[in-house]
């Protein structure tokens, strides 16, 4: 059993950063890829990055390429979401995710959620 908790959401202007970070309980952090999803308002839910369980590999979307930043500390139990150059189409609600590899994270799969944290970028 894993659980996850999101924190670092908020208002931002278009250009700016946030971080986000989601802690992980128990001791086998190390063993999951984690991911950050997000859900726009009447949107789907779909996938930002994903980084493996040592952090040596990470994916992105191609709409967040070179904008956001994966990042995790499993000494911590934490990985963070660093978004810079934010823009208006990056307001959602960011979601946590854990999974056994990044290539089985998917909507439909992923077993582990966070709670999710709102992201809202004004123009």
């Amino acid at each position: 059993q894993v659980q996850l908790v999101e924190s670092g959401g908020g208002l931002v202007q278009a250009g700016g950063s946030l971080r986000l970070s989601c802690t992980a309980s128990g001791r086998t952090f190390s063993t999951y890829a984690m991911g950050w999803f997000r859900q726009a308002p009447g949107k789907e839910r779909e996938f930002v990055t994903g980084i493996n369980g040592s952090g040596n590999s990470k994916y992105y979307a191609s709409f967040v390429m070179g904008r956001f930043t994966i990042s995790r500390d499993n000494a911590e139990n934490t990985v963070y979401l660093q978004m810079n150059s934010l823009k208006p189409e990056d307001t959602a609600v960011y979601y946590c995710a854990a999974a056994p590899t990044v290539s089985t994270m998917r909507v439909s799969t992923t077993e582990y959620w966070g709670q999710g944290t709102q992201v809202t970028v004004s123009s």
